[in-house]
């Protein structure tokens, strides 16, 4: 007697050949999955976009210090700032003990500042510890 396709699936080395399923081969899968990557991609970017870091809306870049005597130190930094800011700076011996202090007023935009803090000893390094944005300055 020949054998029947009904045999044949009796026979099969898989039981139940009709009730396996093939998740992923869908295209309701590739879909969702192509939506889904897509909008974790923008809403990334839109996070990258408009991130605008701790400081608020001052940014600050040391570019040199030097501390020529043991009564002052001097450093020259970048400041970009919409409307003014004011930056504290601090001196520090190479225990990074803090040996002066000062505070300065810089004019809105893109700025170049160079000063010099006067010390109570001989300075190691100096660094820019904050600024803050002012507002507008009439």
């Amino acid at each position: 007697m020949a054998a029947t396709p009904e045999d044949d699936a009796v026979n099969s080395a898989d039981p139940a050949p009709a009730l396996r399923k093939h998740h992923g081969n869908g295209p309701l899968f590739f879909i969702v999955g192509t939506i889904f990557a897509v909008a974790v991609t923008i809403g990334w970017g839109m996070s990258v976009m408009n991130y605008s870091g701790l400081s608020g809306d001052v940014f600050h870049q040391v570019v040199t210090v030097s501390a020529p005597s043991s009564s002052e130190a001097r450093i020259s930094f970048e400041v970009n700032s919409r409307s003014g800011a004011e930056c504290l700076l601090r001196a520090l011996d190479a225990q990074m003990v803090e040996v002066g202090t000062a505070r300065v007023e810089v004019e809105g935009g893109n700025r170049m500042v160079q000063t010099d803090v006067e010390t109570v000893r001989q300075a190691a390094t100096v660094e820019v510890a904050s600024c803050r944005e002012q507002g507008s300055q009439d």
